[in-house]
């Protein structure tokens, strides 16, 4: 097998797809070492050609590709599209719109974040070759079958695509996978500004003097980790961001007190840096700390088994739709719904309210019951004795 390795092939190529109703893509990269994923490999297939594109070669410019990419008019079909979708967003390409056939596995009742040969092997009865799968792709050349095993990720999904979406039409969920489809494509998920990269973690504390540490310290972490291009846990752990927010240090000897900070870290060459973005956060702290909304519903005392309740209903009611729970709604979401009838959450929104939100209000107020049946719990409503006429 020959891949694309220059400019004028890929052209070619893009030009044959070009109209097409839709395009399986899959990357290959590496990421291990670096914070920018290293694009090694791409695979494509429309319904008349397939091909695999070499990004490494020299010369090559896939800015036709890309072209294809922000083609509104052609669908792009994914499995598992997350990173996919983050390394074409870097490059300028929101792969719009798009179709990710682990999402709609979960809609079509395939289970939770269901792995790619699961449903080919569940949808098309073909068992994938893996004796590829842990190549270094970013050495050349590659074999055959190397190449072989990498382009059937995207022939596969070219023929699951058109069968997955008849099912999904069939049950009348389709539409639940499109809204799935759009926060994928927001490319506020993809967001690498070193000023909001804490918004990813999970302060513990909500004082303005430790938020703006914390926003202070992420944000520097996030702009040397992009500068040297090295993973973000190497250049400081996540529980030392929140360390250093609390304890606020604004010297060597105050850092290197921290038990979650590599020991001589004031001394290295990231030490004088940190300091002094420290520093720089606690000259006004009430300017520089974000802002954190926070409900204004109190937290009941109930929440917790009220929780433990809804867990329980969500389970049901996936079961009995054949769907995967995590595609109706989280853990976070079931705690809002604990708190407050009127979360800000998907979960009370939409197919979502209807599948599940609408009886997770009915529960909380004694409208539904959970019963158990052998070993399945059944959900059924709680008829209420009429109210007892008082004499006059």
């Amino acid at each position: 097998m020959t891949p694309i390795t220059t400019t004028a092939e890929l052209a070619r190529y893009c030009e044959t797809i070009k109209g097409q109703p839709f395009v399986a893509v899959d990357t290959e990269f590496m990421r291990e070492t670096t914070y920018w994923p290293k694009l090694c490999l791409i695979q494509a297939a429309a319904p008349n050609a397939h091909a695999v594109i070499d990004p490494l070669a020299e010369g090559m410019d896939l800015e036709p590709f890309l072209d294809i990419l922000r083609d509104e008019s052609i669908l792009k079909v994914f499995h598992a599209a997350r990173q996919d979708v983050e390394i074409f967003n870097n490059l300028q390409a929101m792969p719009r719109p798009l179709f990710d056939t682990q999402v709609a596995g979960m809609a079509a009742g395939f289970g939770e974040q269901i792995a790619y040969d699961a449903l080919v092997r569940q949808m098309l009865k073909i068992e994938l070759d893996k004796s590829s799968r842990f190549t270094d792709w970013a050495r050349r050349p590659l074999s055959d079958s190397q190449l072989t095993y990498a382009l059937a990720d995207v022939t596969h999904l070219a023929d699951l695509y058109p069968k997955l979406r008849q099912r999904l039409e069939q049950d009348g969920r389709l539409a639940w996978v499109t809204d799935e489809m759009a926060v994928l494509t927001d490319p506020a998920n993809y967001d690498v500004d070193p000023e909001n990269a804490w918004r990813r973690l999970r302060p513990r504390k909500h004082t303005t003097k430790y938020l703006a540490v914390y926003r202070a310290v992420a944000a520097w972490r996030e702009r040397t980790a992009q500068l040297r291009d090295q993973p973000r846990g190497r250049i400081l752990k996540d529980e030392a961001i929140d360390e250093v927010a609390t304890q606020a240090p604004i010297d060597a000897d105050g850092l290197d007190r921290l038990r979650s900070v590599p020991k001589g870290f004031s001394g290295s060459r990231f030490g004088p840096d940190l300091l002094l973005a420290i520093r720089e956060a606690l000259k006004d702290p009430e300017a520089y700390a974000p802002v954190i909304e926070r409900s204004k519903v109190p937290a009941s005392p109930a929440a917790g088994a009220v929780v433990e309740l809804l867990k329980v209903l969500l389970k049901a009611r996936a079961e009995e739709a054949g769907v995967a729970s995590k595609l109706i709604a989280t853990v976070a979401d079931l705690e809002q719904i604990a708190n407050d009838d009127d979360a800000p959450t998907s979960a009370l929104k939409g197919w979502r309210r209807e599948a599940f939100g609408e009886d997770a209000l009915k529960l909380k107020r004694g409208e539904l019951a959970l019963v158990l049946d052998g070993a399945r719990v059944r959900v059924v409503e709680v008829r209420r004795a009429p109210k007892a006429a008082t004499a006059e």
